[in-house]
Formats: C-alpha cells, structure tokens, sequence
C-alpha cells in the first residue's frame, strides 16, 4: 500500500531562505519575509507571549446600516498590530497563526479585540519584543542561510519510503509496502524488483526535480545497492545526486529515522541542522548510558555546571523556552548568556524530531560538560 502524506500546495523556491528586510534593535523590531516552511518553524520558535506582531490581515467589520441582519459584516484588509498571547504553526497548511489583542489597526477596527494574524510564506511581518536575546537573533541568522535539502530513499525486499530533511526534522514524502518473490523464484524476482524500483525511482524524480537535492540511498541487505545501478542506468542525472549508500538495520520509515540518529547521513549531511542536533543527543545519551560525570541533565543539576564554569556544549528542547513564562525564560536566557561567556556552545533541538524527544524525557535541559562534576549524572537505569 503507498501511502502519500498530506502536504499543502506551496509556491516557493527551493533553497530561498528568510529574508531579514529591516532591523533595528534600539526600537525592538525586525521586519521578516518567510519563505519556505522552516521560515514558519523559526518563526513559531522566535515569537513569544507578550511580543507585538505586525502584519497586513483581513477582519469582518459589523455593518451598522438600518437594514443590514445582525450578523452581516463586510471583511476588510488592513495593516494590524496584536500583542501576543498564542502562537501556533500548521505544518501542512503551512500557515503560522499569532492570536491576542488589537494594539494598532485602522479606526473602524476596535482597539482591545482579539485577533489572529494568519501569516503565510512571501508574507511580510515584524516582530517587535522589549529586548531581543542573543539566542534569538543567532537564529533568525541560521534562518537566513540556505541549507538544501537532503532526499533520503530506504529501500529493501519489502517496500521503500522517502523523505527530505528540513531544519525541523525529517518530512516523510512517501512511503510503499510491497512483498518481493523469494529469491528462489529468481525470474520473477528479477520482474518484481525492476517494476519496484521503477515505482521508486518515479517517485523519487518528483521530488529531486525542483532543486536537484543530493540523495542518500540506505537499506536493509543488497536491494539499495542493486537500487543505485538501476539508477544509474535508467536516470544518470539523479544518480549523480548519489552522495552515499549507506546501511542500516531498519527498513523504510524505521530505517529513516535510524540513519538520522546513528550518524549514517554524517558524510551527506554534516552541516546540517538535524543531523547536528541527533548527534549530540546521541552523545548526551551515551555519556548517561556509561555513568560518565562529563554530562548534566535536568535544570538543577545543568545550573549548577553552568556556575562551575564547565559546560561546554548546552542543549534545550524548544519547547522549554516556547513555553515558558517570563520570569522562567529570563532565568534560561541568563543561563545560556553564561554559557556563551565561558567559551560554550548552546544548541536549541527541534521537538519535531526524535532528538527533542529524548531531551524532553531529560526534563529540556542537557550539558555535555569540559571536565568531571560529581552527581550531574546517573545510569539511565537510574532514570525511572
């Protein structure tokens, strides 16, 4: 069974990048343009309660004629300004909606309403906070570079799946069960293979078109390898997207999911965000693993290697900065600025990926740390 997972239909250009069109932090604010997905994510990332946002958005305006019903109104578009109170991101709609109140719209529009700005891609907006943190600006700055994409096919006997990389973590594009002949029955296991890797590989030409991203291929067994000679005889320009062929002990989704956290994707995608974040998370996780003292986690036992002076590479799933109140975010904050005057490295993981699970199960927080601190870690036996 192929299953094609839902996606919006979205007009952009590969490899474009958030635009910074102004900023002036005397006055507060930065005036973006998103315009791929990953724009949306950071942006969901770097708005918080209490900010202002400022976007053009369409409101219904109650008609006040004699006549009119009373639940007519006339829908009109203007330049709107809310101070936040919510701030939610639709992957697949691929719209981010920034709830609060009216501070700034036409007169015709009541100041204190509440309102949701929907913001889409190629959308102009600015952001206005009372004081940007470095970690914030750093990345709008990530945001702004073009990372390309990276196309991943897990093909073996019983099925393939391709997904593409983004800063968040790993899109799944499409994903095919199939049941090859054994290899006794060689004839029609040599029909059955070629019609499947004819499936894949128009499936994978769909996706490598737009921007000729570089491909990894991995699987279970000889079917990838067999995969990249078909390739190259049947679509040399793809097969020049070849950068790697990797195995891994998972099949299709499974075996995706592997090779970003195991360091298969390493040679392919070393400057890549997701890859980055999997590999510390597996660090932190190996250090816990063997009882090592050079790993923290947990906001207690991290502060107090922070004041130590001993972190050197600080981690934080998102969510712990998104969904903090102020007097929480301004201690996290400090805590990073620390970190970055010792000479450490902060990395904020993406909870959309399997990295930021692990670090939410640590309580958000982690350090991989420059020397021994005694009782900042435990065996994860120890963790229940």
């Amino acid at each position: 069974m192929k299953a094609i997972y839902p996606r919006c239909t979205i007009l952009y250009s590969r490899g474009r990048k958030v635009k910074i069109i102004e900023k002036n932090l005397q006055q507060g604010f930065v005036k973006v343009i998103p315009t791929c997905e990953d724009d949306l994510w950071h942006l969901y990332n770097v708005i918080y309660k209490d900010d202002e946002v400022y976007a053009y958005s369409s409101r219904a305006i109650k008609s006040e004629k004699e006549y009119s019903r009373p639940k007519s109104g006339e829908r009109i578009s203007a330049f709107m300004g809310v101070k936040v109170e919510s701030v939610s991101w639709d992957k697949f709609m691929g719209k981010l909606r920034v709830h609060g109140v009216i501070c700034h719209a036409p007169d015709i529009i009541p100041q204190g309403a509440h309102h949701t700005l929907s913001i889409a891609l190629n959308q102009p907006l600015t952001i206005v906070k009372k004081e940007w943190p470095k970690h914030l600006l750093d990345r709008l700055t990530l945001a702004s570079r073009t990372e390309k994409p990276l196309l991943i096919v897990a093909i073996d006997d019983e099925g393939y799946a391709i997904a593409e990389t983004r800063q968040y973590g790993v899109d799944i594009k499409v994903e095919e069960r199939v049941k090859l002949p054994g290899k006794l029955e060689a004839e029609n296991r040599a029909a059955a293979a070629k019609a499947h890797f004819r499936r894949v590989l128009n499936s994978l030409a769909q996706l490598w078109t737009p921007s000729h991203s570089p491909v990894v291929i991995i699987g279970v067994g000889f079917v990838k390898n067999d995969f990249a000679k078909f390739l190259a005889e049947e679509a040399a320009d793809i097969a020049k997207s070849v950068v790697d062929v990797k195995s891994v002990n998972n099949g299709g989704v499974a075996g995706i999911y592997e090779a970003v956290r195991s360091g298969v994707l390493s040679k392919a995608a070393r400057q890549m965000r997701i890859v980055d974040e999997a590999e510390l998370m597996e660090e932190v996780m190996k250090r816990l693993g063997k009882g090592d003292a050079t790993v923290a986690y947990g906001f207690e036992a991290v502060e107090h290697a922070v004041k130590m002076g001993a972190v050197e590479k600080l981690a934080l799933v998102d969510t712990v900065l998104r969904d903090a109140n102020d007097e929480q975010r301004l201690h996290l904050e400090a805590l990073m600025q620390s970190v970055e005057q010792h000479g450490g490295g902060i990395t904020v993981i993406s909870s959309e990926h399997e990295a930021g699970d692990k670090l939410r199960a640590l309580g958000g927080i982690a350090a991989l740390l420059r020397f021994p601190i005694a009782g900042t870690a435990s065996r994860l036996n120890d963790m229940v």
